[in-house]
């Protein structure tokens, strides 16, 4: 057991301070996002939102991501990370309070568009700026801690969540989201001052490249786009799913999405540090995620026993540990030849795009066809995902010829 143990910090070694300091202020604030994958539930048992509506609502979640990830690309390239993070994190936190007072339909629609407008702003911030505080061959790792915290405060966040749901009602989680947005401000700004922080790679292109021009990435952001769209069901029709078809509670739910974030923190890290070693490439290894979380769904219609959720999480998660860093990773070394806003914005995008599809689709999808036949189809989506993502490991063959 020490000897594992040693070995799981040993796969921390070489990164920086300035990655750890990004690290701790992404697990503020990914701890208090715990009304995210309650919001479906929030919507449709105290609004009383049709699922119609509620796919709308989360379709605007999706649209302001993509216009808050496009203008924080746009404003990460013209006034720096630093000052975007900032001013994203702050107005969120305002945003997030003032959210838990708007009820009709209409308006709910336009707090959800602007208050990820804002939020969305600060993830290519983000990218670029760990991609600055990480030496190039500690990039995937940077990411995938990163990751660990995103998933350390989600594992928290839905375990709380519930409690906080069943003790004081939705309106406490709107109030927890606020506050950590605002506390994470604050380290920011301690810790991540432009005075006080360490640059380890300035990527600088005289003559950049457009990401719209770059073929490659261009297939790569649709496979993306796809996984997005397949993942992202596990944030919305899943919880009902659990609710409707397995009768768990909202803290049993909060719990079963939190194993997913404790899985991800125990065994993350020790993963990409093996698969980084095992000779095989980044779209590979992509690849292979996207295959894991696309069978994740197909299981579910395998049996009625309850137990198939956990083998159901299980899939994803592993799917996502391997498909989240080294997607990332491959998206660095494309932004390499050009702006590094741009590209990262588009990556960010491609996700954002996928909230925008998945959500609303999945609901009329379960509300029109119940659940296994919806669950079917999102395994079909996954197989399209996974032939584009194989069909661009042969396309990045032939790049890589011509080149030579």
């Amino acid at each position: 057991m020490g000897k594992l143990f040693h070995n799981y910090l040993n796969t921390f070694n070489g990164l920086s301070r300035e990655v750890w300091w990004l690290s701790l202020i992404t697990l503020i604030n990914r701890a208090g996002t715990m009304v995210i994958p309650f919001l479906s539930l929030y919507l449709t048992e105290d609004l009383d939102f049709t699922l119609s509506n509620v796919g709308t609502v989360m379709a605007c979640f999706g649209l302001g991501s993509v216009v808050g990830s496009w203008l924080g690309g746009k404003l990460t390239d013209v006034i720096g990370y630093y000052k975007v993070m900032v001013r994203s994190l702050i107005s969120t936190g305002v945003l997030f309070i003032a959210l838990q007072f708007l009820n009709t339909f209409y308006a709910l629609c336009l707090g959800i568009f602007l208050v990820m407008v804002v939020a969305d702003m600060f993830r290519p911030a983000m990218f670029v700026a760990l991609s600055a505080y990480s030496k190039p061959e500690n990039k995937t790792r940077s990411v995938t801690l990163i990751r660990l915290a995103i998933n350390l405060g989600f594992s928290a966040g839905p375990a709380v969540g519930g409690i906080i749901i069943t003790s004081i009602g939705y309106s406490g989680l709107f109030w927890v989201d606020g506050i950590t947005c605002i506390l994470a401000t604050v380290v920011l700004v301690l810790v991540l001052n432009p005075k006080k922080s360490k640059v380890l790679d300035v990527v600088k292109v005289e003559h950049p490249e457009s990401a719209y021009a770059d073929k490659a990435f261009v297939i790569f952001l649709g496979a993306m786009f796809l996984f997005g769209f397949i993942f992202l069901q596990y944030f919305s029709t899943m919880p009902l799913y659990y609710r409707d078809r397995h009768v768990l509670s909202e803290f049993e739910i909060g719990l079963l999405l939190g194993m997913n974030g404790f899985v991800i923190f125990l065994l993350e890290m020790p993963l990409i540090s093996w698969l980084e070693k095992s000779g095989l490439s980044k779209m590979t290894l992509i690849l292979i995620g996207a295959l894991l979380t696309t069978l994740s769904f197909l299981v579910l219609n395998f049996t009625p026993w309850s137990g198939v959720l956990i083998i159901g999480m299980l899939l994803m998660t592993i799917g996502e540990m391997i498909a989240f860093p080294f997607s990332n990773a491959f998206a660095y070394e494309r932004a390499s030849k050009g702006n590094q806003g741009e590209y990262m914005a588009l990556y960010t995008i491609s996700f954002s795009l996928s909230h925008i599809f998945s959500h609303k689709i999945g609901m009329e999808m379960v509300a029109d066809l119940d659940y296994d036949n919806t669950w079917y189809i999102i395994t079909a989506i996954g197989a399209i995902c996974v032939f584009l993502l194989f069909f661009l490991k042969s396309y990045l063959k032939g790049e890589k010829k011509l080149l030579r």
